[in-house]
């Protein structure tokens, strides 16, 4: 079937590559005082991400388990703008904050990013 056939053209590389489709989100955390802004992770953020949580030795794959909430973190809080706030060298300060409210805005950073167990299920039925 000739998908203009249905009445649509398809998107020109100028029109995705303009197209804004960063979301952010607003998440009260009124023990520090205020709100923390999360965006959801670019297609190379992600990868740097994903890359960073496995080590291949060999044939052998570990499993990097350390840093996993605040690397995601470091990608994701931003300003209202969508600007980072936090780079690898701020890991193990933010990695002290409390581990509630990390869970709390790690959550948001998967749903964002569609990065939740349901997500990923829901990717492998497709």
């Amino acid at each position: 079937m000739n998908p203009e056939s249905n009445g649509h053209a398809g998107l020109s590389r100028e029109q995705i590559l303009a197209a804004v489709d960063m979301k952010i989100e607003a998440v009260e955390v009124p023990e520090w005082g205020g709100t923390v802004y999360i965006r959801n992770l670019t297609g190379k953020a992600r990868e740097r991400f994903e890359k960073s949580r496995y080590r291949m030795h060999g044939k052998e794959v570990e499993i990097i388990h350390e840093n996993t909430r605040t690397s995601l973190l470091a990608a994701t809080i931003c300003d209202a703008q969508g600007n980072l706030l936090f780079t690898a060298e701020h890991l193990d300060a933010l990695g002290e904050k409390s581990g509630e409210i990390l869970d709390r805005l790690f959550e948001a950073s998967q749903r964002l990013s569609c990065m939740r167990a349901e997500d990923l299920q829901a990717k492998a039925k497709n």
